[in-house]
């Protein structure tokens, strides 16, 4: 994070939203490696010959030269690695792509280290385009890995019960766990039997560094239960509504 002489500083980072402010300055939040979530303001950034307009809309990835201030920052140069464009022109990207800068933003704060949320949307924003990994699964893989990133996550890989390692046949929606053979009351409200093949792939999610994530595919069946065992996890530990994905049930709607 180096200073100079105006002591001005940069950090990397990405541009998780954007509001105009006046005639023509913008607010933006940004999520960066070195200061965590911040808020900057963009002068003069709606103006037609500005320096920062493309650079200040959400999805810009790159360098940003910030002027602090006491309770914000001033924003001083930018230098912009990938805009995302494709993900801007289509709809559905567009909101998949909020969506994740939102719950990105949901679990960041300021000063808190934000290199591996970073990495995590940059690499998801670009499997986001490649055609051969179905959004659904981009979106699961997403998911589990910034509850990983933030210490909390489904444990996958011991029994919640006894602790054993073997046999695990179960997921306990109340116990946000598995459980093996011997533990599971088959009767017991939330618990439903989990294929082999589902527990691995959140296995490997988890375990996983993050540029090897999009590697995998998955059958529908897998994929609709890692899906509902996520989801279920998430909103139990989530206590927000995301704009983004409600823009995104509406237009499946029509």
């Amino acid at each position: 994070m180096p200073m100079n002489r105006m002591n001005t500083l940069t950090a990397t980072g990405i541009v998780l939203s954007s509001m105009p402010i006046g005639e023509y300055d913008k607010r933006i939040v940004l999520l960066t490696k070195e200061l965590g979530k911040i808020t900057a303001f963009a002068r003069g950034a709606r103006r037609m010959n500005s320096p920062y307009m493309a650079g200040t809309r959400p999805f810009s990835f790159g360098e940003f030269t910030l002027f602090p201030g006491r309770d914000s920052y001033s924003l001083n140069g930018i230098k912009i690695e990938n805009y995302f464009d494709e993900l801007s022109a289509d709809f559905d990207l567009t909101c998949l792509g909020m969506y994740f800068m939102e719950l990105a933003s949901y679990f960041s704060r300021e000063n808190l280290d934000g290199s591996e949320t970073i990495k995590l949307i940059y690499a998801t924003f670009l499997a986001l385009l490649n055609k051969n990994i179905p959004n659904d699964l981009v979106r699961a893989i997403y998911e589990l890995k910034m509850l990983v990133i933030n210490g909390e996550y489904p444990e996958v890989f011991n029994c919640v019960s006894c602790g054993k390692n073997d046999n695990l046949l179960y997921f306990d929606k109340s116990a946000n766990g598995v459980k093996c053979a011997s533990c599971a009351n088959e009767h017991a409200s939330g618990l439903k039997k989990i294929e082999g093949s589902s527990l691995y792939a959140m296995q490997f999610i988890i375990s996983s560094e993050i540029g090897k994530l999009y590697t995998f595919n998955l059958s529908e069946s897998v994929l609709d239960e890692v899906k509902r065992i996520i989801g279920d996890y998430l909103k139990s530990k989530v206590d927000a509504k995301f704009k983004s994905l409600d823009m995104l049930k509406d237009n499946f709607k029509s």
